[in-house]
């Protein structure tokens, strides 16, 4: 099953339209100051064990 013959001149034969213009995005438009707080709840020990339990879980299925 063919996909049709490649022709090397369209390589070089291709327009592209890089009319650019010089607007682009204004980064500083939607600047934010302030400062986030999480409350986990849980301590470090309980986090690991619980990642241990799903890797756990993860390997059981396989």
């Amino acid at each position: 099953m063919g996909f049709g013959s490649y022709d090397e001149s369209e390589q070089d034969n291709q327009d592209y339209d890089a009319d650019l213009d010089d607007s682009g995005v204004d980064t500083e438009e939607n600047s934010h100051e302030g400062s986030v707080d999480f409350e986990i709840g849980a301590s470090n020990d309980e986090l690991i064990d619980r990642l241990q339990d799903i890797k756990d879980d993860g390997q059981s299925e396989t």
